[in-house]
């Protein structure tokens, strides 16, 4: 047998706008590659109801970190790697409610924020951003242009969009172009 250590690269590590997590700020936006911590994946058994607060436990009460996203799934996002222990702990909590799929290798999050920021995402998507029909801690899996991705208020200016690794680039570079009007310095795609 060989022995090789796996070395991880962060999927946005190559982004202009500086090292990995530096944003790409423009006037009224700023885009940041966030670290790619952990991402669980919540599936509910069969005929589970009521587990949003069991959720929002395994999510250490944070309003934004557990995001719905179909009937008895969510995504329980955050920036600490988790280790395996700490992944079967919180699978503990749901003792045979739900199970967790980790998903972070698989998953990218891309943090969105300024006063421009749903103009921007509503050049690629349909779904109504505005604060009154989409508060804090709402979630929507939609396309942003051709990229399946899950789009999150985190807060009054500020979104979390999670698409998947291989489409991160893409994505990025697409955000990017959506935002050049608002002074984001189209030298910063990866």
């Amino acid at each position: 047998m060989v022995d090789f250590a796996l070395v991880h690269r962060p999927a946005l590590a190559g982004a202009k706008s500086g090292s990995f997590g530096a944003p790409a700020t423009g006037n009224r936006i700023t885009l940041a590659a966030l670290p790619e911590g952990h991402v669980l994946q919540v599936l509910g058994s069969k005929g589970s109801a009521g587990l949003e607060d069991l959720i929002r436990q395994i999510a250490d009460g944070n309003q934004t970190a557990a995001r719905a996203y179909g009937p008895g799934q969510w995504f329980v996002v955050g920036d600490a790697t988790l280790s395996p222990t700490e992944i079967a702990g919180k699978a503990a909590l749901l003792s045979g409610k739900a199970s967790i799929a980790e998903q972070s290798h698989g998953r990218i999050r891309i943090g969105m924020s300024g006063g421009s920021v749903e103009a921007v995402l509503a050049k690629g998507t349909a779904v109504d951003l505005d604060r009154a029909k989409f508060p804090v801690g709402r979630s929507a899996m939609t396309l942003i242009g051709h990229i399946s991705a899950l789009i999150t208020r985190t807060g009054d200016e500020s979104f979390e969009v999670m698409v998947l690794r291989g489409f991160a680039e893409s994505l990025w570079d697409e955000l990017i172009q959506m935002s050049l009007e608002f002074g984001v310095d189209a030298r910063a795609t990866v």
